[in-house]
């Protein structure tokens, strides 16, 4: 009889204090994840957000078009602000771009930042810009142009080429249709253009 009553005793006692102890664990969780982690923190200091707040910007900006034969422009960016003079131009930073032509030829392009004039739709890429083509080649110049709906590259300045067949400077570079109504576009450099030829084995 006795062990039946110290036996109903214990059972009596377990259902009060397990409910506690799983109280008492959940209370410890709580205070645990309130006193670490920055979860909650905004990741920017107050200097940043005053400046962001007095300078509109657009984060990962995307701007595309396709031209009329076919050939498509990507342009993406890290960060875009707005001219506050001009509303249709935008200074960016971070820029990616590609070009893909209806022979199937594809151009990724990259720079540290870049402009768009939304008036005659064209955007300029700046800084260290680096072109790779799908046909091999590497090119790096200061700067180039190009339309927003991809039918015209420009790099008006030095341009340096590597490739297959060695390497290369030219004074500018333009890629252009072969012929106003084809879809065969062509790389043409121009000025004093210095090659380095490399024979395949």
């Amino acid at each position: 009889m006795n062990n039946v009553y110290t036996y109903s005793r214990f059972i009596a006692w377990v259902k009060v204090i397990l409910p506690l102890a799983a109280l008492a664990l959940l209370s410890t969780l709580f205070l645990f994840s309130r006193g670490s982690g920055t979860g909650g923190a905004i990741p920017f200091s107050e200097r940043e957000i005053e400046e962001r707040a007095q300078t509109p910007r657009v984060t990962r900006p995307n701007f595309t078009g396709v031209t009329g034969n076919g050939t498509a422009l990507s342009v993406q960016a890290e960060t875009a602000t707005p001219d506050p003079e001009d509303a249709g131009r935008l200074a960016a930073e971070g820029l990616q771009a590609s070009i893909d032509t209806p022979g199937g030829t594809r151009f990724e392009i990259v720079s540290d930042s870049g402009q768009m004039n939304n008036a005659d739709q064209m955007f300029s890429l700046s800084g260290d810009v680096r072109i790779e083509s799908s046909e091999g080649m590497q090119m790096s110049t200061s700067e180039i142009e190009t339309a927003l709906d991809g039918s015209i590259l420009t790099a008006p300045g030095a341009v340096s080429v590597t490739g297959r067949f060695g390497s290369f400077d030219a004074d500018s570079m333009l890629l252009e249709l072969a012929e106003p109504d084809s879809n065969t576009y062509v790389l043409v450099f121009k000025g004093g253009v210095k090659l380095v030829y490399t024979p395949v084995n």
